[in-house]
């Protein structure tokens, strides 16, 4: 049975192929995303996942291209409901970038609002989160902050959406010597062209 704590959730959210990769080994080529991600099981898996979150964790790179095309989605003809619900979300959420580079160069203008850039490891500034009001803590495909926080034991639920595609190359996820630890399955969901949805809570 998955313990209960009152400090709050780190959840983190990733796509992987069948092969256990995020990427290829080019990351900005997403083309193999692309036919799975627009799904009603992928749409659906993110929105069970944004709306108990009141914070978004990203990492420079991610916060760079969901902060830049997301707030567009907002009043787009046509729009799927839950994609502009996701997107209002992620522009009024308190959003936590961490990044050693981006500093007081980090873009102005509504979509950053409510943003803190912070240098400092990912496990502390965590830490700090927990120990704050709020909802669940989201980290958005980020995959440096997501294997951060597995090496040190500190994601209570991974949500996954596995694509039935092999990418044969580029990085994968889950490192060696990642703490032994047991997952408890939340929910499973098959959809469109063999999309996949996974959510496991950490049993502790």
């Amino acid at each position: 049975m998955t313990e209960q704590t009152a400090s709050r959730r780190v959840v983190t959210n990733m796509s992987l192929s069948l092969d256990g990769r995020y990427a290829r080994r080019d990351p900005r080529d997403m083309s193999w995303v692309m036919p799975y991600a627009h799904t009603d099981v992928a749409r659906d898996h993110l929105t069970g996942l944004w709306e108990p979150a009141t914070t978004a964790l990203l990492g420079r790179v991610n916060a760079e291209g969901f902060l830049g095309f997301w707030p567009t989605v907002i009043g787009m003809p046509g729009v799927d409901p839950r994609d502009e619900g996701f997107a209002k979300w992620l522009v009024a959420a308190d959003k936590v970038v961490l990044s050693g580079t981006l500093g007081e160069s980090a873009p102005g203008g509504a979509p950053w609002e409510r943003t803190t850039v912070v240098d400092r490891p990912t496990t502390e500034v965590v830490a700090g989160l927990r120990a704050t009001g709020g909802g669940d803590i989201l980290v958005l495909s980020s995959a440096s902050v997501i294997k951060a926080l597995l090496a040190a034991d500190e994601v209570d639920r991974l949500a996954l959406t596995v694509f039935p595609v092999f990418l044969g190359d580029g990085p994968r996820l889950f490192d060696d010597g990642l703490p032994a630890a047991e997952w408890a399955l939340v929910s499973q969901t098959a959809g469109e062209h063999g999309t996949l949805a996974l959510v496991y809570d950490r049993i502790r």
